[in-house]
C-alpha cells in the first residue's frame, strides 16, 4: 500500500557521535520511497553550496580559533540558506525531507557543549527560522564512551570529534533535556542492534507521520 501526500514532511535525525544517523538515513529514506513519497536527503551544516563550505570550515581540525559565537553564527547562516533554498521548496513541492542534524544539534553542541545560553540560541532561531521546525525528530541516544569508540573507528576525527569526553556528556544531557520538553523528539536506544533501531524508527514514522500504520509495509 502506498500513500501520497500533497504536503511534504520534514524529518530530522539527531544524536551524538557514533549513534548511527547515516545508516538510519538510508533506512528511513528507503522506507518513505516505498510508501510512494519523493525524498530529499540532506545534512547540516551542508545541503547547499554555502552550507558545504561552512561545514568544511567548522569540521577542519586546523580551525582551532573559531569563537563559539562565531561558530553559532556560521551554523545559522548555513541553516537559513538551507531552509529557504532547499528544504522549504522541497516541502512545498510535496517532497519529504530527511536531514542529518538540525537546530536541536545547535542547542546541544553550541549550547550544551560550548556553553552558549539557550536564550541566545532561541533568539537566533526566532530571527532566522521564525516558527519553522521539523515535523518529527528521531534522537539516537547512547552512552558517550560507546559513541566515541564507534566514531573513532570510522576515520580521522574532525574538529568536533576531538573534543573531550566532558564536552560530549554536556551535549548528550542537552539532547535528552530537549527530548523531555517536546513530543516532536522521539528517543531511540542506539545501543540496540542496528535492525532494532531501524524497526523502532520506522514504527515511530508510521504512527506519527502516517497516522494509521496498519497495512503499511
Amino acid at each position: 500500500m502506498t500513500i501520497a501526500r500533497k504536503q511534504g514532511r520534514f524529518i530530522t535525525l539527531e544524536g551524538s557521535e557514533g549513534g548511527g544517523k547515516s545508516s538510519l538515513m538510508t533506512v528511513v529514506s528507503g522506507y518513505l520511497r516505498d510508501q510512494g513519497q519523493e525524498v530529499v536527503k540532506t545534512r547540516e551544516p551542508g545541503g547547499t553550496s554555502l552550507g558545504e563550505q561552512v561545514r568544511t570550515a567548522l569540521l577542519d581540525p586546523e580551525m582551532t580559533e573559531i569563537h563559539p559565537k562565531a561558530e553559532l553564527g556560521l551554523m545559522f547562516a548555513a541553516r537559513v540558506q538551507h531552509v529557504e533554498t532547499l528544504i522549504k521548496p522541497a516541502l512545498r513541492a510535496g517532497k519529504w525531507v530527511v536531514c542529518d542534524r538540525f537546530t536541536d544539534s545547535t542547542y546541544a553542541y553550541q549550547g550544551g557543549g560550548r556553553g552558549i545560553a539557550a536564550e541566545v540560541i532561541e533568539h537566533f532561531e526566532s530571527i532566522f527560522l521564525g516558527e519553522f521546525k521539523p515535523d518529527l525528530t528521531l534522537l539516537l541516544d547512547l552512552p558517550v564512551d560507546v559513541g566515541l569508540k564507534r566514531a573513532s573507528a570510522e576515520g580521522v576525527p574532525d574538529r568536533f570529534e576531538r573534543e573531550q569526553t566532558v564536552f560530549f556528556e554536556r551535549v548528550r544531557r542537552t539532547f535528552l533535556l530537549r527530548a523531555s520538553q517536546t513530543d516532536r523528539i522521539h528517543l531511540i536506544d542506539a545501543l540496540q542492534a542496528q535492525n532494532k533501531v531501524a524497526e523502532d524508527a520506522l514504527e515511530i514514522i508510521r504512527t506519527t507521520c502516517f497516522g494509521d500504520h496498519e497495512g503499511l509495509s
